[in-house]
């Protein structure tokens, strides 16, 4: 049988049941940037199953603290790139270097032993 591969909410259910938390308990903890209202924890149960991902930097962060989790690692599972790199990488004179380390990036990731 295959391996599921681990998606951003695979991998929060995995850190929340390992921290003892219940969905509403985490919800409680993650905050919306706009208002600082808890998040719901329909939403959280959502993105648990991969119906809705988190949209911002902010949320995935919260995430990333709440459980103890990797930053950098977050991110991947969720798709994104931080806003801070995306805007460096738009910088005219990073181009070869976003280039390049993507590439890095890439053939690291994919590498099998």
């Amino acid at each position: 049988m295959m391996k599921r591969p681990m998606t951003f909410g695979r991998a929060i259910v995995v850190a929340r049941k390992a921290k003892g938390l219940s969905q509403k308990d985490l919800a409680a903890l993650i905050h919306k940037e706009e208002d600082e209202r808890s998040i719901s924890p329909q939403y959280l149960n959502d993105i648990e199953h991969d119906r809705r991902s988190p949209m911002s930097d902010h949320l995935i962060r919260q995430f990333a603290q709440v459980l103890g989790e990797d930053e950098g690692y977050m991110f991947v599972l969720a798709g994104k790139i931080p806003q801070e790199i995306r805007e460096k990488a738009g910088e005219r004179d990073r181009r070869d270097q976003v280039v390049e380390s993507f590439a890095h990036f890439r053939r690291t990731i994919t590498e099998r032993n």
